[in-house]
């Protein structure tokens, strides 16, 4: 790819197997990506939230979004990336969003990284590029995003619990740990991820064990390791999230 040719681009494309643990600096780009994992899983930081992106799912990721990434698994990641001045509503949202890959996205990022990139002096590759954004704009968004508090005591509670996810302390053991009433955790958790305390330890919880399998562990070690007592329960709680059951991964 020459420069001359970088005006006349519409998608470019990257296409990497990353192995598990590799992690990707915080860095932005210039313009917009897809990222998708088509084997292992992902982990995106941004501002004040992360995003976990397993098999089937893809995240949007806005032009100039300061992020990073860590790996899951041995991972194949499909990126395509769109300019800024490529004016579709699929490609509007300011901030990052996780997408439910249908098959025929699927297959329209496939064909995409098969190409390289699209040239809009092309006419195939402008076709194609109308039905993959046709596409991209009728996804459901998937609510894989963890948000984060700004308050330092909540965050020190978030890194307690998300570095040992099976943790059974209560959030009066942990006011305690951390200097703040049960009441003010509450209220800080409520005010600044919109959740309460023990729907966000949940939500926590169940986002990991994305990773837990995605790094070849069985569904029993996800669940013990996420704090159920009982693997149905886990399995119906990961399909209530998620849309499927955690041995489709």
């Amino acid at each position: 790819m020459t420069v001359e040719q970088e005006p006349f681009l519409i998608v470019r494309t990257v296409a990497t197997n990353l192995t598990s643990g590799h992690v990707i600096e915080s860095h932005t780009h210039q313009w917009s990506q897809l990222l998708c994992a088509y084997t292992g899983a992902m982990t995106v930081f941004g501002g004040r939230s992360s995003w976990i992106i397993p098999p089937g799912k893809a995240v949007f990721i806005p032009a100039g979004g300061n992020h990073s990434i860590r790996m899951w698994g041995n991972v194949a990641a499909r990126s395509l990336y769109f300019p800024t001045s490529l004016e579709a509503a699929a490609l509007t949202y300011e901030e990052c969003r996780v997408l439910s890959v249908t098959p025929l996205l699927r297959e329209l990022i496939l064909r995409v990284i098969e190409l390289g990139a699209l040239d809009r002096r092309i006419p195939g590759h402008q076709s194609l590029l109308s039905v993959l954004l046709d596409e991209m704009n009728t996804l459901p968004v998937t609510p894989l995003a963890l948000p984060m508090p700004a308050d330092t005591r909540a965050m020190a509670v978030v890194r307690h619990v998300l570095a040992r996810p099976s943790c059974t302390e209560t959030i009066d053991q942990l006011s305690h740990c951390y200097g703040a009433s049960r009441r003010t955790l509450e209220r800080l958790f409520r005010r600044e991820t919109g959740l309460s305390f023990g729907l966000w330890r949940q939500k926590a919880r169940m986002l990991d064990s994305i990773r837990i399998l995605a790094e070849g562990k069985t569904v029993t070690e996800a669940a013990l390791d996420t704090g159920y007592a009982s693997v149905s329960a886990f399995i119906a709680a990961f399909r209530k999230t998620f849309g499927y059951t955690p041995g489709r991964l």
